[in-house]
């Protein structure tokens, strides 16, 4: 009994170590065609001058206005962009879908207006319809999250060489708790590949403001009246493209984890940085 146990353990286990070979041989045409598929969701038509347009306004009269109700926003290294060549490549952590409008509003317009930003084919880009509204408000591009920013995503080499700045979340989604995820190598690959500098950004506040699984910004409560949320978005040097990739990510991986100040040079809307109204 013992002997026929021991056997179909073996057996078991040879059959998840044929499984995972399997598995790893498939994973590198299963990345390739997922990243086909999310080129092909790409709208393009968001990054037409009428689009540009409407999304400036929307920026202007409605996300702003949501921003400084929500947030005592403020941004340091703003002006480490001005002296930068476009295109270049921005990488920032990710804890809240507030990310997004908190960095495009720090940006300078001129800047801000040829940036797109890499979001997640799955989770953005099922529906139709709310594809097109995140990539007409936020010129969001589609981006497979397994490993995307490699030569094979050419949607993607193809904003670059067309001169476009691209805004990608190497951790690949929202981090949860105050730690940090872990982060890809395709925006270093993309760097590298296109020999772009990267600028790395640190978001903080964002997740108190607006945890993953809300759908929409909250409050500080105060005793008689509620507050503002403290967000800050800090620029840091500008990373020159490295053959060794890893070496980039590290470097990228420090900034996150460091992060530092400066100077507060306040882009946004409202010119003071009150917590509260």
């Amino acid at each position: 009994m013992r002997d026929a146990a021991s056997q179909a353990a073996r057996e078991s286990q040879q059959r998840v170590r044929e499984a995972a070979r399997e598995v790893a041989q498939q994973a590198p045409e299963r990345a390739q065609q997922l990243r086909a598929a999310a080129a092909q969701l790409d709208v393009r038509w968001a990054r037409s001058r009428p689009a540009r347009f409407i999304r400036e306004r929307f920026m202007q009269f409605v996300m702003n206005p949501i921003l400084d109700h929500y947030a005592a926003r403020r941004a340091t290294g703003v002006q480490r962009l001005t002296e930068l060549e476009e295109p270049f490549i921005l990488v920032a952590n990710h804890s809240s879908h507030m990310d997004t409008p908190i960095i495009l509003s720090a940006l300078p317009r001129r800047l801000r207006k040829r940036t797109a930003v890499a979001a997640a084919a799955d989770y953005f880009y099922r529906n139709r319809l709310v594809a097109w509204l995140v990539s007409l408000l936020f010129n969001t591009v589609p981006i497979e999250r397994m490993g995307g920013g490699t030569k094979d995503s050419s949607h993607l080499d193809k904003l670059l060489d067309d001169g476009w700045n691209l805004l990608l979340y190497p951790e690949g989604t929202r981090s949860r708790g105050s730690g940090l995820g872990r982060v890809r190598r395709g925006a270093a690959v993309l760097a590298s590949h296109h020999n772009l500098p990267i600028v790395p950004i640190r978001v903080s506040g964002t997740a108190e403001a607006m945890p993953p699984g809300a759908v929409w910004p909250k409050r500080l409560r105060g005793r008689l009246f509620s507050r503002r949320h403290r967000v800050e978005v800090a620029f840091g040097e500008p990373i020159e493209p490295l053959s060794d990739t890893a070496a980039l990510i590290e470097r990228v991986q420090q900034f996150f984890e460091s992060g530092e100040s400066g100077p507060s040079l306040s882009p946004y809307r409202r010119r003071h940085d009150k917590d509260d109204d």
